[in-house]
Parts: C-alpha cells; structure tokens; sequence
C-alpha cells in the first residue's frame, strides 16, 4: 500500500521541459530590441504576442521538414499554448475569459503558420508581415525592409541548423538578439 501512495504522489518529468530552452530561444529572439526599434513592431502586448508567434511560427516550419521530430513541434506548441494562458493570468483574466483568449491566440498562430510559408521577399509575406505585425496599417518602409531581411536570415540559419540540434537550441544560431 505504502508503495501505491508513493507511486500516486510520484511525480514524473514533464515531457514538453525537453523543449524549454528552444522555446526560451523562440522568446529571447522575438523580444530582441532590434524588432521594436529599427523594424517599427509595435512594443505593446499585442505587438509582442505577434512577434512571438513569427518566430514560432518559423521554428515550426522547420521542424516539420524533419517528419521524425513532429512531437518536438508539438510540445514546442504546448508551452506556447502555457506560456500565453500563464500571461494571460498573471494580467488578470479569469478563468472564462483565459479559455476563450487562448484559443484565440492558438487560432491567430495557426493562421500565420500558413501566411508565414510565403517566400521571403514575396508580397505575400510582406503583406502577412504587414497584417499581422502592424495589424493592417502600412508600416515605414525601412521598418519593414528590416523585419523581411531579418525573417530571411532566421529562415537561412534555421535552414542551417539540423532539426535535431535545432529542438534542443537554447538559442537561434546566428540570429540576432
């Protein structure tokens, strides 16, 4: 009996902590400074929950290439999804309206998983940069020149990085932060 109770309050690891340094990474990329000042991102919530889902949605991009890791993605996922319900807590939300802003949230990420696919320097990623960073409003055009040639260098070093070292990174190679 004594071992059953050991058993019950046994806690196992949290499979999804395996890729908390990518995520960490994902994070630290999307609030680099560079983003807010020479790209013109808005540096509000808003503005950095779409940064950060940009990022993530780049990283996932990458990880899907290599079919093998497909759990990565989605644990790389999960902490998203806990990390925004944790946020969203900790600014006061109640519990109602947590639920409904999350799945929000995990539906503007999906959209921009597929807005995100666009070629770099394409008008189609420019306008998915442009709707979702600025929100619709056109943006300087330095601004946005920076953001696209910065997007083209995180793809190119994400292209770079082998998708297994890639979901164990504590830090997006060769990108800037």
């Amino acid at each position: 009996m004594f071992s059953s109770l050991r058993k019950l309050f046994k806690s196992e690891p949290d499979p999804r902590e395996a890729r908390r340094p990518l995520w960490n990474a994902v994070v630290a990329t999307a609030r680099a400074p560079h983003w807010y000042a020479e790209g013109g991102v808005p540096d509000t919530l808003d503005g950095r929950f779409d940064m950060v889902s940009l990022i993530l949605a780049l990283v996932l991009h990458r990880i899907d290439e290599d079919a093998g890791r497909g759990l990565a993605g989605v644990q790389l996922t999960e902490l998203f999804v806990n990390d925004m319900d944790g946020q969203m807590r900790q600014i006061g939300f109640g519990d109602m309206v947590v639920g409904k802003q999350v799945g929000r949230m995990m539906s503007a990420l999906g959209g921009r998983l597929g807005a995100y696919r666009a070629a770099d320097g394409s008008g189609e990623l420019r306008e998915a940069l442009i709707r979702n960073l600025w929100r619709g409003k056109e943006p300087a055009e330095a601004g946005l020149a920076h953001v696209m040639a910065e997007v083209a260098a995180l793809r190119a070093a994400l292209a770079a990085t082998p998708v297994s070292e890639l979901v164990i990174a504590d830090r997006l190679g060769g990108v800037r932060e």
